[in-house]
C-alpha cells in the first residue's frame, strides 16, 4: 500500500514538494510552539510537596477598586507559624542584590542573589551536587551557590566549604551547590542563595506590618484545606496593624499562569497568552493541512480514471480510503521528519526568543510517542477529506469520460481557501495592532529627560567617598548634575500603605510608591515641577527631611496647599516641598502610581549623573570610570543609561509582537504555498481555453485577470468574516492595558490591501506564465 502511495507521490512531484513544504513548516512551527506551552504549564512543578505550598498575598480597596499584590511584611511568616497551626513551615524570600562577589583575584559583580529562609530548600526542590541542602541556610553566614557560579568563581563544583567574599567586608561558606536552576523555575535567573537570619540580624528594626518588602510562602500540613486555612487568615493583618487590607492565597502551581486579579478577583493571567498561542499552533497545522486537502482534490481529475479502474477491478470503497489515508501519512511521516530537522536548527533562536532555554526531549519516550501520534493525527486530519472525495467516483462515469470536476459557487475547495485566509488575517490584523500598541506606550510621554542620563549602584566605598565623586565629575566638566536616589528613576523597589497626613481617613489604604533623593532631582531628572521647589542641601540642610510628591499623591492625599504639610513614614516625618509632575516609574502601559520622594534621610542605594552635552559619552564614561577607580578601587565600574533601562520595560511585549510576527509570517507563506499549487492546477486545466481565447484575441491582461480573478474574491470573502473576528480578539487583548489604542479602520484597510496584493503576487507568476504561452501548442492536440 505504501509502495503504491510513494509511486503516486513520486509522479506529482510539483505538488508532493508544495505539500511536504507546507505541511512541514506547519508542523515544526506547531513543535515549537508546543515546546514553549510545555515549558509554560511544567512553570515551578517539580516540587515534591507542591500540592501544599501556597504564596501570601493582600488585597485591599484603592479607589473604587480591590488590589491584590504578592508583596509582603519581613514580619509575616513568623507569626504565620505562631498562629495557624496548619502552617507546617512559612518561608520568606527577598532580593539580595547583585553585589560584588570575589574569590582571590576573581572578581564577579552581575551574579542575582536571594535571602531565603532556612526551610526554603524544603519546599523548592533543586538537584544538590554537593552539601547538605537540608541544613544549607542554617548558618548565620552560610552560602548555596549554583553550578555555574562555582565554576565562575573556583573552576570546580567541589567547593564546599571554602570562603566567598561579599563586598569588602562580608564573608559566607559554601554549604551547597546546586545543579543550575531549571529555566522554568521563579527563581532561574538566581546565582546564589544567602540566609535570611543574616538579613534579619542586619536590620532587626525591620519589623513594621506595613512594609512589604518580600515574598511569603507557607507549606500547609497534610491534610490541610487550602480554602478553609485562606478563609482562616480572614482579619489577620487587622490584628497587627491599623489596615482594611485582607490575605488571599495563591496555589504555587497556579502562581505562574494564574496571577491576573480584577477587582480582588482571580481571572486569568499568563494562562491567556498560553491558550492563545496553543490556537495559533492548531491553526497553523490546520492551514497545513487545508494545503493538502486542497492540492489533492484539484488533482482528482488525473486521478479520476485510476480510481475507476481499482473499483472496476475490484477494489472497494474502503480499500481505497486506507489507499489515499496512507499517502498522506506517507507525506505527514516525511514532512514530520523534515519539521524535527527545521525545529532542532531553530531552537536556539527560538529559545532566545521566548528568553527560556528550550529543549527537544530526545529520551522521552513520551515525546517519541506523542511525536508518532501527532504524524498520524496530522496525516488522517489531512488526507481525511481527499480519501472520502476521491474514492466516491462513480467508475462507469469515469471510465466514460463524462466526469468532470465542477467548481460550485461554495465548493468544500472555495470554503478551505477562504478558511485558510480568515486565519491568516486574524493573525495579520493581530500582528499590527499588537505592534502598534507597543509603539503608543513608547512614544508615551515618560515625564523625565532620558537623554545622556546614566546610573550606577553605589558599592564599596561609593558612599563613603560620594562628595568627592561628585565633585570631580562636576569639576571636570563631566557631568551638569548629580543626585544619590534609592532606586533607578525607571524602577520602583519601595512601597507602602502606612504613610500618615494630617486628615487622612482610617479607611484609606491606598498603597504609595516610596523613593529617596538626596539633592537636585528634579535637575538631573529633567522632571517637571509643578509647585515648591527641587531638593537643595546646600541652600536648604532641612531637605534631608524633606519630601517630593507627584501630582497623583497630591490628589490622592487631598491638601489644598500641599506645600509645607506633613506626611510620616513610621517614625520618621516629612515635610513636602515640592510637586512635580507625574512620570513613568512602572509599567508604560498602567496608570501611574501616588509616589512620595523622601528627602536625603531615606534609604539611598543609587547614583544618577547627567553628563553635559558637549562631552562625548565615550569619553565621559572613561573620565567617570577613572574618578570611580581613584575612590572605590576594589569594585569594576558598572553603569546603565535610564534610556536603555527604560526600553527594557519592553522587552516582554516586544517578544510577544516577535512572535506573533513570526507566526503570521508562517501562516502566510503556508497560505501562499497552497495558493500557488492551486493557481498552477487552474493555469494546467485551462490550458486550452486560455489557448483559444488568444486566439479569438484576448490580451495578457485579460487572461490574467480571468485566472487571477476567483482567487482575489476569495480573499475578499475571507477579508470580510475574519475583520469581526479579529476586532474582538484584538479588543478583548487591549482591555487588559490601562493606557492602550483603539483599534481604527485604517488596520483593516491595510490588513486588506496587504492580503489581496500577497494573493496577486502569489498566483501571478502561474497566470502570467499561462497567458503569454504560445496558444499553438495548447490546441496543437484538437
Amino acid at each position: 500500500m505504501f509502495k503504491i502511495a510513494f509511486r503516486n507521490l513520486k509522479k506529482n512531484r510539483g505538488f508532493t514538494v508544495i505539500n511536504i513544504t507546507g505541511l512541514a513548516i506547519g508542523m515544526a512551527a506547531a513543535i515549537l510552539i508546543m515546546l514553549w506551552v510545555r515549558s509554560e504549564v511544567t512553570f515551578d512543578r517539580q516540587h515534591q510537596f507542591l500540592d501544599r505550598i501556597y504564596v501570601i498575598g493582600n488585597k485591599a480597596a484603592w479607589g473604587e477598586k480591590i488590589q491584590v499584590w504578592f508583596w509582603t511584611p519581613r514580619v509575616m511568616a513568623r507569626a504565620l507559624e505562631t498562629e495557624f497551626p496548619e502552617v507546617e513551615h512559612a518561608v520568606r524570600v527577598e532580593n539580595a542584590g547583585e553585589d560584588l562577589l570575589t574569590v582571590g583575584e576573581n572578581k564577579l559583580n552581575k551574579e542575582k542573589g536571594l535571602y531565603a529562609d532556612e526551610q526554603f530548600f524544603k519546599l523548592f526542590n533543586y538537584d544538590v551536587i554537593s552539601g547538605d541542602i537540608k541544613t544549607a541556610l542554617s548558618n548565620l553566614n552560610n552560602i548555596v551557590i549554583t553550578e555555574e557560579l562555582a565554576i565562575k568563581l573556583f573552576k570546580s563544583t567541589d567547593v564546599v566549604g571554602k570562603i566567598i567574599k561579599r563586598n569588602k567586608d562580608e564573608q559566607f561558606t559554601v554549604s551547597a551547590v546546586l545543579t543550575d536552576i531549571p529555566s522554568n523555575s521563579m527563581y532561574n535567573k538566581t546565582s546564589y542563595f544567602l540566609s535570611m537570619k543574616y538579613l534579619d540580624a542586619r536590620y532587626p528594626s525591620n519589623v513594621e506590618w506595613n512594609n512589604n518588602t518580600l515574598q511569603t510562602f507557607v507549606l500547609l500540613k497534610e491534610g490541610t484545606n487550602a480554602d478553609q486555612f485562606g478563609r482562616n487568615m480572614t482579619g489577620f493583618l487587622k490584628k497587627h496593624t491599623e489596615t482594611n487590607a485582607d490575605n488571599v492565597i495563591n496555589a504555587l502551581s497556579d502562581f505562574h499562569l494564574y496571577r491576573t486579579y480584577e477587582n480582588g478577583v482571580l481571572v486569568g493571567g499568563r494562562i491567556d497568552t498560553v491558550r492563545v498561542f496553543i490556537l495559533i499552533a492548531a491553526f497553523i497545522l490546520l492551514i497545513a493541512c487545508i494545503n493538502f486537502m486542497n492540492l489533492s482534490t484539484a488533482q482528482s481529475e488525473k486521478r479520476a480514471k485510476e480510481v475507476g479502474i481499482r473499483k472496476v477491478v475490484g477494489a472497494g470503497k474502503a480499500s481505497l480510503i486506507k489507499q489515499f489515508l496512507s499517502e498522506s501519512i506517507l507525506l505527514s511521516s516525511i514532512a514530520g521528519v523534515l519539521a524535527l530537522i527545521i525545529v532542532f536548527l531553530a531552537l536556539p533562536s527560538y529559545s532566545q526568543l521566548v528568553d527560556r532555554t528550550l529543549t527537544i526531549p530526545y529520551s522521552s519516550l513520551f515525546f517519541w510517542m506523542a511525536m508518532i501520534l501527532f504524524i498520524v493525527v496530522t496525516g488522517l486530519i489531512a488526507g481525511s477529506y481527499p480519501a472520502f472525495f476521491l474514492s466516491s467516483f462513480k467508475p462507469i462515469r469515469v471510465l466514460k469520460g463524462k466526469f468532470v470536476f465542477k467548481v460550485n459557487k461554495f465548493s468544500t475547495r472555495k470554503v478551505l481557501v477562504v478558511s485558510q485566509f480568515v486565519i491568516a488575517i486574524v493573525l495579520i490584523v493581530s500582528t499590527i495592532v499588537i505592534r502598534k500598541q507597543i509603539q503608543y506606550a513608547q512614544d508615551r510621554e515618560v515625564g523625565f529627560n532620558k537623554e545622556r542620563l546614566m546610573f550606577t549602584i553605589e558599592q564599596g566605598d561609593f558612599q563613603k567617598n560620594f562628595k568627592s565623586i561628585k565633585q570631580e565629575l562636576l569639576e571636570q566638566g563631566i557631568a551638569s548634575s548629580v543626585t544619590r536616589t534609592m532606586s533607578p528613576i525607571t524602577q520602583r523597589r519601595s512601597n507602602s500603605n502606612g504613610f500618615e497626613w494630617a486628615g487622612k481617613l482610617k479607611d484609606n489604604t491606598v498603597i504609595f510608591n516610596r523613593s529617596a533623593a538626596d539633592d537636585k532631582l528634579v535637575e538631573t531628572m529633567g522632571l517637571e515641577l509643578i509647585k515648591g521647589r527641587d531638593f537643595d542641601l546646600s541652600k536648604y540642610p532641612t531637605d534631608s527631611a524633606g519630601a517630593i510628591i507627584n501630582e497623583t499623591a497630591a490628589k490622592e492625599i487631598g491638601f489644598k496647599d500641599p506645600i509645607g504639610q506633613i506626611i510620616k513614614d513610621g517614625s520618621q516625618s516629612f515635610q513636602v516641598i515640592g510637586v512635580i509632575k507625574d512620570f513613568i516609574q512602572e509599567s508604560p502601559y498602567d496608570p501611574i502610581a501616588p509616589l512620595i520622594i523622601e528627602g536625603a534621610k531615606g534609604m539611598l542605594a543609587i547614583t544618577h549623573i547627567k553628563f553635559k552635552p558637549e562631552i562625548h559619552t565615550r569619553e565621559a564614561l572613561d573620565k567617570t570610570e577613572a574618578i570611580l577607580k581613584k575612590y572605590n578601587p576594589d569594585y569594576p565600574f558598572e553603569y546603565a543609561f535610564v534610556d536603555d533601562d527604560y526600553a527594557k520595560k519592553f522587552d516582554e511585549s516586544e517578544k510577544t509582537g516577535q512572535l506573533a510576527s513570526l507566526f503570521a509570517s508562517l501562516t502566510i507563506f503556508i497560505s501562499c504555498l497552497g495558493l500557488f499549487g492551486l493557481s498552477a492546477f487552474m493555469a494546467e486545466n485551462k490550458t486550452k481555453e486560455i489557448g483559444i481565447r488568444k486566439v479569438l484575441g484576448a490580451s495578457i491582461f485579460s487572461v490574467t485577470s480571468m485566472l487571477s480573478k476567483e482567487f482575489i474574491i476569495l480573499v475578499i470573502i475571507a477579508c470580510l468574516i475574519a475583520f469581526p473576528i479579529a476586532y474582538w480578539a484584538m479588543n478583548t487583548y487591549l482591555s487588559s492595558y490601562a493606557y492602550r489604542i483603539s483599534i481604527s479602520w485604517e488596520i483593516f484597510a491595510i490588513t486588506a490591501f496587504t492580503s489581496i496584493l500577497i494573493a496577486i503576487l502569489t498566483i501571478s507568476y502561474q497566470s502570467i506564465k499561462a497567458a503569454i504561452a504560445n496558444p499553438i501548442n495548447s490546441l496543437r492536440d484538437e
